[in-house]
């Protein structure tokens, strides 16, 4: 099974809420299973964003779901779908290179980003998700702070992250998740091909 299937098996068994199936119908007509998770870092590949989106999930439900306290819709929705603001992100696009071997310049692809809507990351993902189907606030907090230090809102010195981590352990799970799967399951996952 690939990645898509794998992903919309997931995604149909697990959210049940309002609004989902006409979100997954909506997510179809993006580039959410075709694009990449970077331009250069991890899943920098063809299918690297639904790749991602599986491996955040999948540790997520590995490491951090407890029966007794968790709520798998919650977990589905917030693995599966914290980066889908990198949809219709990136752009293939070309540069030269200098081919070391024989001295010549090279056409060579590259991903690069090409943002028709700047909203920020997780708040877009959160805006994207919220146009089809409700959040709880612990899956909010969690989709918008899930870049955890990474978040430019972070490096000015904001406390909200520290509040929403503290609030809501739903938020760390998802940061927590995000990081193993960019950092230590999907390295080497990165180039780009035509």
């Amino acid at each position: 099974m690939g990645y898509q299937e794998t992903f919309e098996e997931i995604f149909q068994e697990q959210i049940h809420r309002k609004g989902s199936g006409e979100f997954l119908a909506w997510l179809k007509t993006t580039d959410f299973f075709t694009a990449p998770a970077s331009t250069k870092f991890h899943c920098a590949c063809p299918e690297g964003l639904v790749r991602h989106s599986l491996n955040v999930y999948q540790v997520m439900m590995e490491k951090h779901f407890d029966p007794e306290t968790d709520n798998p819709e919650s977990f589905a929705i917030c693995g599966l779908l914290h980066d889908v603001c990198k949809a219709q992100f990136y752009k293939v696009s070309t540069r030269n290179v200098k081919n070391e071997a024989t001295g010549q310049w090279e056409k060579q692809p590259f991903y690069a980003v090409e943002d028709a809507f700047p909203y920020g990351h997780g708040e877009k993902s959160v805006y994207l998700i919220e146009r089809f189907l409700r959040l709880k606030p612990a899956e909010a907090m969690a989709i918008r702070w899930h870049m955890g230090g990474f978040d430019d809102a972070v490096k000015g010195g904001s406390f909200a992250i520290s509040l929403a981590f503290d609030q809501y352990p739903l938020a760390v799970k998802l940061h927590l998740s995000d990081l193993e799967a960019t950092y230590l399951r999907e390295q080497g996952t990165s180039a780009v091909k035509r």
